[in-house]
């Protein structure tokens, strides 16, 4: 089994070298370490670990493998960190020297070398330096007790302490205190005492000179050119803390810290720590779980299907897990598993179908029981609105090496993606500074975000240490699934390095119409172009093409697919309701229809406002390419039906002008092949155009010129679309 893991082994590097991480480049550098504390590998530590070796900071990590008594970050505690500080100082307890440096770790980012760290630690001019805070915590009553500032970071924050190894080791052995004692109640209570803080000259880094404490600080940020600046008080500080609540802000700022991105070069980090999949032979390929979920209905589901067997990868390596629970997409899914299995090469599929009542967050977790009673290497999870259209979204996010990464996904020309750059203290969306220049791609990277939704890859380590919760409160899976992660410290990341996909809206999708789908074009335009516009709709604009005139001002165009005129066919015969064919017509002003047809309106169907939307976008730019000097944008039309001839109903249709600009006639079924004869003869002209194309418009002028009529149908059912434009 595939069990190359680059992340873990990048990990353990680091944690096997820990006493000498970043070797030191100079004499005045061998007298500084940095001290930091981490019982478990997290995503964090390593966001850490790599900051630390971007500016050679040598490090020492206290406390791998052992278990964590210093309670959690929702509450006091901390104070186990400090027994193993204290540990650590004890070979130094003698140097007056050494100046150590202590940070947390999982929440911390370090943001220059030893040399900057060192220069501001002397220039403050103290024996010890804590960085300060806008709160005073945990104890808010110790707050009349600091010395008198008139900075707006009062109070101490142990997240950060630097200074001559001899005096903390002095200072942490000076009073006792238990695993689940607060630290920072700690070193506040040294901090004041008067005769302690002066006997080895404790200072707060009041300006960030070196520590940045976050909470409460966020406007007073800015970074520039890769750089934080603290915009108050003129300084850069070298020490990133996340202290509090400021966590999830710390994970969007930090994306453009420690040479992870610049404007300059793009996404440095990205390029770290890659798996060459490209170089593996592909009988050694990780294994994967694709899981499909069918939670909604959903527009364009069948082509979301078709997009996931493309993608290039051996299918012997992959297995397949389809959730249904909307009874709708029963035949999709259905068609989706004999294409799998069409496939003989795929390892398996299991199927959860919508009568077998099962909710979302169950099935969703039986996915991942799936995926790892298979063993997997993987888990793809991909909601049906997810439209992987390169086929090489799968390897390339392999490739990145993140635990949890999703290809990003954005709805064509809008703002909605499959990630949030920001959320809120309640979990809920927050837009990010820097959500749009993401989403637009005027940034590429691979972000380390809150949340992701609609496509992701985890990778199964996660999965056996963490298995995700989908089932939280009130929450829906999606949302429930990244509070799960965040809660245990697990980054989450979207890329937009590639072109992967885009996402259909499935908001306004009504299953109870006859295909749904076609009502789709303005929601959801660029899957309904692909479905239904012909793929030789642009030849009608190619400079060295003439446009085909069967008959003198008469053209003809190909715009839709056959299956758009199948799919209009059977909306209007669903519907049923066709006209009597008499003068008499109770759905136009007046009552009268001089010219009557066997018809119904697209207002009958609901099916108005697209078909003008229609009109406007691919019928508007044929006009004016053939009818030079005319615009109307947009084109307007009170008419527009579908029509049937039949020889038992009406057959044919007497000669008229059309109350119109200009009238397009649109083939829907194939000439004798579904009926015989028909077709429309122009008078003036004595010209006929009879063998009509299924998905072709013939556009012609309305009033004065081209009198015409429809010729006789004499077996079968001929059925055609009309459009009265500019009347």
């Amino acid at each position: 089994m595939w069990r190359l893991n680059s992340t873990h082994c990048f990990l353990l590097l680091c944690i096997l070298s820990v006493a000498v991480i970043n070797p030191v480049n100079n004499k005045e550098d061998e007298d500084f370490l940095l001290l930091t504390v981490a019982t478990e590998e997290t995503d964090g530590f390593l966001r850490f670990i790599r900051s630390t070796k971007v500016y050679n900071v040598p490090t020492k990590v206290l406390g791998l493998g052992q278990q964590w008594k210093g309670g959690d970050m929702k509450g006091p505690g901390g104070g186990h960190k400090v027994l193993m500080l204290r540990k650590a100082l004890k070979p130094y307890a003698s140097d007056s020297n050494k100046i150590i440096m202590f940070t947390d770790s999982y929440d911390v980012v370090i943001l220059g070398p030893p040399s900057d760290i060192l220069e501001q630690f002397r220039a403050l001019d103290a024996r010890v330096v804590f960085g300060a805070e806008h709160n005073c915590w945990p104890d808010r009553s110790l707050a009349d007790h600091y010395p008198a500032t008139e900075s707006r970071y009062k109070y101490l924050n142990s997240g950060g302490i630097i200074g001559y190894a001899s005096d903390l080791y002095e200072l942490l052995s000076s009073h006792e205190l238990k695993a689940s004692d607060d630290d920072q109640l700690y070193f506040t209570k040294l901090f004041l005492d008067k005769d302690i803080r002066e006997k080895h000259r404790i200072k707060l880094d009041h300006k960030a000179a070196i520590f940045q404490n976050l909470y409460e600080a966020e406007d007073d940020l800015d970074i520039v050119q890769g750089t934080l600046l603290n915009v108050v008080y003129g300084t850069k500080p070298l020490v990133f803390h996340g202290n509090g609540i400021s966590k999830l802000e710390l994970i969007t700022l930090a994306n453009y810290l420690a040479e992870y991105w610049t404007a300059a070069e793009g996404c440095l980090g990205c390029r770290e720590n890659n798996i060459e999949i490209q170089k593996i032979p592909e009988a050694d390929y990780p294994t994967v779980v694709i899981a499909v979920h069918v939670a909604v209905p959903t527009p364009f589901i069948r082509e979301a299907f078709d997009k996931i067997l493309q993608l290039d990868y051996p299918k012997n390596k992959i297995y397949f897990f389809v959730t249904n629970s909307v009874e709708h997409h029963n035949k999709d899914v259905e068609q989706l598993k004999d294409n799998i299995n069409a496939f003989e090469q795929y390892l398996g599929i299991k199927m959860i179908k919508a009568e077998d009542g099962i909710r979302e967050a169950d099935a969703r977790m039986f996915a991942v029981d799936y995926c790892l009673a298979k063993e997997c290497d993987y888990l793809l999870s991909v909601d049906s609105f997810a439209h992987l259209d390169n086929p090489n979204t799968l390897k390339a996010l392999i490739k990145l090496n993140r635990t949890l990464v999703a290809p990003m996904l954005v709805r064509p020309h809008k703002a909605w993606s499959n990630f949030w750059g920001a959320i809120t203290q309640d979990g809920f969306y927050s837009r990010s500074f820097d959500y749009m220049d993401i989403v637009n791609n005027n940034r590429r990277g691979v972000w380390n975000v809150p949340y992701i939704s609609a496509a992701y890859l985890t990778n199964a380590t996660l999965l056996r240490k963490h298995k995700p919760h989908y089932d939280i409160a009130t929450l829906d899976a999606d949302m429930a699934f990244c509070h799960y992660y965040r809660e245990k410290g697990v980054f989450m990341y979207v890329s937009n390095l590639e072109e992967y996909g885009h996402l259909v809206d499935p908001d306004n999708y009504d299953p109870s119409r006859t295909h749904p789908d076609m009502y789709e074009l303005l929601t959801n335009r660029q899957d309904w172009e692909q479905r239904y516009i012909s793929p030789e709709y642009l030849e009608n604009f190619n400079p060295n093409r003439t446009a085909e005139q069967p008959c003198p001002d008469v053209y003809w165009f190909p715009v839709v697919t056959p299956e758009f005129c199948q799919s209009l066919i059977d909306i209007a015969e669903n519907f049923g309701k066709w006209s009597d064919g008499s003068n008499t017509d109770n759905r136009l002003a007046g009552g009268y229809e001089n010219v009557p047809t066997r018809d119904i309106h697209m207002n009958q169907i609901g099916y108005d406002q697209t078909w003008m939307e229609f009109l406007r976008l691919y019928v508007r730019p044929l006009q004016e390419h053939v009818f030079l000097g005319y615009f109307h944008d947009p084109p307007k039309s009170l008419m527009n039906f579908v029509v049937r001839y039949r020889p038992d109903e009406q057959p044919s249709l007497r000669p008229h002008h059309d109350s119109s600009t200009y009238t397009i006639n649109l083939a829907l079924n194939r000439p004798n092949v579904d009926y015989q004869g028909g077709g429309c003869r122009f008078l003036r002209y004595n010209c006929s155009v009879t063998d009509t194309r299924v998905g072709w418009i013939l556009m012609h002028p309305g009033r004065l010129t081209h009198f015409h009529e429809g010729l006789r149908v004499t077996n079968g059912t001929r059925y055609i679309m009309i459009s009265f434009v500019d009347p």
